[in-house]
């Protein structure tokens, strides 16, 4: 670890010259990745730990800051953390999955660096290797706006991050375990609020304290692993205001359903009796709901919060309902090329329709999952390298699924699963749940539009549904049971990006796949040289890098 050391002293001493300079400005972090013990249901366990924080630290940035982390895998197996929401433009080997990434080897670092250019928003961090998200190593990701760029609220007196999600007591290499023999997980253990768990007339510190009168922003994100999550808060509002990168109309809700991967930002004023107040998450389309609580204190109180909660809603009407009152706010600045609002999303000629199927078969006796009939498999060498360096023939083959699923997929076919987008063209992809579960669906390096989401088959007459006026750009979507969501996009930011189950039981087990989006140009101007410091693996190490790109 002599190297990693050495390397942090130089790191050091090139931010203090990169802050002198004009331009964006760097700033340096140093994260140890080590295994720890903490006990979020009562029972000690052994936990991931970011500079032995559980769970890992808030990374809080502005829009067009230079961020490098230079990641210590202290663990015994590889280990990658991928930006859940920045769009890392022309930038998809910083995206830290296994299809861009060779892991970080036990005992070694890394650095990442990158930048969340022309974005705002509530994200969250992650470990993408195996099943390490099971045990910790998560955290809170926040870009602020620049100061020249005005929001829709006034400033909060301070701003929260609320990181809720299910849980289970048995350690990341049990549960793969499971899963790799055939077995499923089961329903979570538990809920946590920021890596706790609450009881109702217990003793739990305050999470969260309020001065009487004050208006405070809550990013609230769903890091867990399966379960759809409801949250709310005792005796108060919450006003919506972020999502995920877009700032929406300004609601107001009782309660909101935060699936798997999806963030919100409220703002919640201290306007009730100066008292403690819970918060409360709890599971939502499971067979058993699992919640917990957390305290928000009002400043200087003593009095214990009220042993009646605040009831969660009860089916996904109620759900799909509140997901259509979400709507872009039109008239608010936001840091895109295009101001919020300018992009005139519904009036572009859709070139072309993929419609992506959830199938679940039985391979080998072991349970899989994938799209149209392909279980996505991760390779040795990852597909970017492959790409990077003129070996794909060797390692995947692009286009092995169709546009169009095939009527009735009853097997899986397990490969890697990539498909061949061209640059600059506008998608529409539908996303079709045929099972009885929620679903909850991601895109690396983009804002999509989500236009619809409706019970049924998708047909194009469905269009005719479409809101193409002020659907909020965002970059995860939900299914519910048995229907289909719509989401249309521009590929415009060339690398290899991840589309994946949010449900990482099913992600695991295939339900993944890749886009590769090439600008023919293969100029700077599109997308930047692999980096340096990468780290070569599969068939690609230890060969010479090609030859760089140029303007």
């Amino acid at each position: 670890m002599q190297g990693g050391k050495l390397l942090t002293v130089f790191v050091c001493l090139v931010s203090t010259v990169a802050l002198v300079n004009a331009g964006d400005p760097y700033f340096y972090y140093t994260w140890n990745v080590t295994y720890g013990t903490a006990s979020p249901l009562g029972i000690p366990q052994q936990v991931i730990l970011i500079n032995g924080q559980f769970p890992g630290p808030n990374l809080n940035s502005t829009s067009n800051n230079n961020v490098v982390i230079n990641v210590f895998n202290n663990l015994d197996e590889p280990f990658l953390l991928t930006w859940s929401g920045l769009q890392h433009r022309k930038n998809s080997w910083q995206d830290g999955v296994t299809g861009t990434s060779c892991p970080i080897p036990a005992g070694t670092n890394y650095t990442y660096h990158f930048q969340p250019k022309d974005q705002i928003g509530s994200y969250f961090y992650y470990p993408s290797t195996a099943l390490h998200r099971f045990s910790g190593g998560f955290g809170g990701l926040r870009v602020n706006s620049r100061l020249l760029i005005p929001v829709p609220y006034a400033d909060p007196e301070d701003d929260y991050t609320v990181l809720i999600n299910d849980w289970y007591t048995k350690s990341h290499t049990a549960l793969k375990n499971f899963l790799d023999s055939g077995r499923t997980l089961g329903s979570p253990d538990g809920v946590l609020i920021n890596g706790k768990s609450g009881k109702v007339g217990g003793q739990d510190k305050p999470l969260f304290t309020m001065k009487p009168g004050k208006t405070y922003k809550y990013r609230i994100c769903n890091v867990g692993f399966k379960s759809t999550l409801n949250f709310r808060i005792q005796g108060h509002k919450m006003k919506l205001v972020e999502m995920e990168g877009s700032h929406v109309l300004q609601n107001d809700y009782d309660s909101l359903d935060v699936h798997v991967g999806q963030c919100f930002a409220v703002l919640v004023t201290a306007d009730q009796a100066a008292k403690n107040y819970y918060m409360v998450a709890s599971t939502r389309f499971l067979k058993k709901e699992v919640s917990t609580v957390g305290v928000m204190s009002y400043e200087g109180s003593t009095v214990q919060p009220s042993s009646e909660l605040p009831k969660a809603p009860v089916g996904w009407a109620w759900s799909l309902n509140q997901y259509r009152s979400f709507r872009w706010n039109l008239t608010a600045s936001a840091a895109r090329p295009n101001p919020q609002g300018s992009y005139h999303y519904g009036k572009i000629n859709i070139t072309r329709t993929i419609k992506l199927a959830n199938t679940k078969s039985v391979v080998n006796g072991k349970v899989r999952f994938g799209f149209n009939g392909v279980s996505h498999v991760d390779t040795e060498t990852p597909l970017k390298l492959a790409e990077y360096f003129e070996m794909s023939e060797k390692v995947f083959k692009y286009n092995v699924i169709k546009d169009e699923p095939a009527a009735k997929v009853t097997t899986l076919t397990v490969e890697p699963n990539v498909l061949n987008i061209t640059f600059r063209t506008f998608v529409e992809i539908v996303f079709e749940n045929h099972e009885k579960s929620m679903q909850s669906f991601h895109l690396d390096g983009y804002s999509f539009f989500a236009v619809a989401s409706e019970p049924g088959r998708w047909t194009p007459e469905k269009r005719k549904n479409y809101n193409l006026l002020d659907a909020v750009s965002r970059h995860t979507v939900q299914v519910y049971p048995k229907s289909w969501s719509a989401i249309l996009l521009t590929f415009d930011n060339a690398g290899m990006w991840n589309i994946r189950s949010e449900n990482w039981e099913r992600r695991y087990l295939g339900q993944q796949l890749y886009v590769s989006v090439l600008s023919p140009e293969k100029s700077l101007r599109d997308e930047y040289n692999i980096p340096l410091n990468t780290n070569l693996c599969g068939i690609v190490k230890g060969l010479p890098l090609p030859t760089p790109y140029t303007i």
